[in-house]
């Protein structure tokens, strides 16, 4: 054999080492997406199950705050539609409208002693409250993964490869600015 055909052989065979570890890369990328989405659902499932305990705790207290309770039992299911569609647009809008709500709600709270010094609901505010915090966290991890997948999917070469073999953008589970305004608790109390 000559040189020159050792030469292209040789760079043959690292050409396509190279384009298998790109395809490996952003496989890995896009399942690090599919993982992180997953741990958000895990946690708005736990969350999902908490919040007719905490709604029911709170109608035994909270008999004519009805407007309160009824805007978390419509946030959780618009919640529940959109995880089971897998529709990260309108998940971020029920998330923000589940979230106000809660707040509103615990705000409310503070109005009645009873229930504030209800065992169950506080341990049922503390749970949620911590549910809360890991979403938050996992919905970080999950925009990050997100991020790092459509950015490798639109640089070059990987482009190429990612155009060949099909691999997508995702969205980012984002909140308008509207949603994320803090809430005027002192509204609650007039």
């Amino acid at each position: 054999m000559e040189i020159s055909t050792i030469v292209i052989l040789i760079a043959l065979s690292l050409l396509v080492i190279y384009l298998i570890l790109m395809y490996n890369n952003l496989v890995q990328l896009k399942h690090n997406v599919s993982k992180a989405w997953s741990n958000i659902d895990v946690l708005l499932k736990q969350r999902h199950d908490e919040l007719p305990k905490l709604v029911e705790t709170c109608k035994q207290y909270m008999g004519y705050e009805k407007n309160a309770l009824e805007t978390i039992i419509k946030a959780r299911s618009a919640v529940a539609h959109a995880q089971k569609d897998s529709d990260i647009k309108a998940l971020g809008v029920a998330e923000t409208q589940l979230r106000l709500g809660l707040g509103n709600l615990f705000a409310l709270a503070e109005a009645y002693p009873e229930l504030k010094a209800n065992e169950s609901f506080q341990h049922l505010q503390s749970r949620i409250t911590a549910l809360e915090h890991d979403i938050a966290d996992r919905r970080e991890f999950y925009n990050e993964s997100t991020n790092l997948n459509n950015i490798r999917i639109e640089q070059f070469p990987d482009v190429l490869v990612a155009k060949i073999f099909g691999f997508k953008a995702f969205d980012l589970l984002e909140f308008s600015e509207t949603d994320k305004a803090d809430v005027n608790v002192s509204l609650l109390f007039q």
